[in-house]
């Protein structure tokens, strides 16, 4: 069988073959695909794939070679392919980013950068500044008439000083503390029929604008409801400086402002002096009244202590002086001892018109205004207001 198989395929050999000449004419195809021009490369290799498989099907072995030549015509292709396809096609995506951040920065300016978030900043000091040239905005001096034993003139001195101070041509408010309702009462208004008193503004926290009347001064109203104002504001915080923050709403609008206070050293009468800048001791010229002097002290070192730091002594101001008698003389003499310059050179001596103005709700400047009494507290406002002005 080996014999008659070799036999024939000479036999074979000997005649020609039709693929023969095929791969012939392949040959001569060849060169000349490879240089003409790619006009139309898909048909060239459409053209030899359908050759191809009829050539590998009867014959694959006699001639490999052709198979490498024909891989240039898929990567032509390839090429051909991608050079239409645009690379720098993403350029147009970028244009609408950019357009995007043109608007933004057109619209807004509204995205803030980080000098910006830390200039507002800085920037919020400058009115502060600003409110510091302005705010020589001159604010009320407060007084406050305390001495915690009663009976020494304080409402009297109270009332009197500040229409004196009135009469020299400055806005004065009066500001009754004392649930007794004394200066309530000399000014003609009956403390029990006011509807809204200091009561309201320490317990309350109501405007003090609204409980201000009009008389011959301004005078902040009290009722008897100030007497459980301390039991009420027990629980309150910060009560100790409810009327310093009353006094705030009405502070530049007034020059002074004069409180009179109740004869205790109780919470009232400590509001009294953290809300003020100045007091006024008025002191009878008698033992008593004199020994009250240091506990005053005593509390008034508290108060500078711990709620008011600038509140101060402006004076002792000696009242109801009777210059008959021996003991009157020498209790003043013993104040200018203890207390040197803080005594006041003008004295308070006893008049019944201190008695007598009251009953008509009026002042002594306005019940008798060339009195004797009335003058007094003509020097007095004279003098306090030297103090000041030095």
């Amino acid at each position: 069988m080996g014999f008659l198989s070799r036999k024939k395929r000479q036999s074979v050999v000997e005649e020609p073959h039709p693929i023969v000449e095929e791969l012939q004419e392949m040959e001569e195809v060849m060169p000349e695909y490879e240089d003409t021009p790619a006009e139309s490369p898909v048909a060239d290799s459409e053209e030899y794939v359908e050759d191809y498989p009829a050539a590998g099907e009867e014959y694959f072995e006699p001639e490999p070679e052709p198979a490498p030549e024909l891989a240039p015509a898929p990567v032509a292709e390839a090429a051909v392919v991608a050079e239409p396809a645009p690379v720098a096609e993403p350029a147009p995506v970028a244009e609408p980013v950019e357009v995007a951040v043109e608007e933004d920065e057109a619209e807004g300016d509204g995205r803030m950068k980080a000098s910006d978030l830390l200039a507002p900043m800085r920037q919020d000091f400058a009115p502060v500044q600003e409110a510091d040239e302005e705010a020589p905005l001159k604010t009320a001096d407060v007084i406050a008439f305390a001495n915690q034993k009663g009976g020494v003139a304080k409402t009297t001195t109270t009332l009197n000083l500040a229409v004196a101070f009135a009469e020299s041509g400055y806005r004065v408010l009066c500001v009754d503390l004392d649930p007794q309702g004394n200066l309530t009462m000399s000014q003609g208004i009956d403390p029990d029929k006011v509807e809204k008193s200091l009561y309201d503004v320490l317990v309350n926290d109501m405007p003090i604008s609204e409980i201000i009347l009009e008389r011959e001064i301004d005078i902040a109203v009290a009722s008897i409801d100030l007497a459980g104002a301390e039991i009420a504001m027990s629980t309150k915080i910060g009560r100790e400086r409810s009327l310093e923050k009353a006094l705030k709403e009405v502070s530049a609008d007034y020059d002074f402002v004069c409180i009179d206070t109740p004869p205790s050293l109780g919470l009232l009468t400590i509001n009294a002096l953290t809300a003020a800048n100045k007091v006024i001791v008025p002191v009878q010229c008698e033992y008593l009244s004199m020994r009250g002097l240091v506990q005053l002290q005593n509390t008034l070192k508290m108060i500078q202590e711990n709620l008011n730091p600038d509140v101060r002594i402006e004076g002792i101001l000696p009242t109801m002086l009777d210059t008959r008698t021996v003991h009157a003389k020498e209790a003043v003499e013993i104040l200018e001892e203890n207390f040197g310059d803080l005594v006041f050179r003008s004295r308070i001596r006893k008049a019944i018109k201190f008695a007598e103005a009251p009953v008509k709700g009026a002042s002594v400047l306005k019940y008798d205004s060339g009195s004797s009494a009335a003058n007094y507290y003509r020097e007095l406002a004279k003098e306090v207001l030297a103090n000041g002005s030095a």
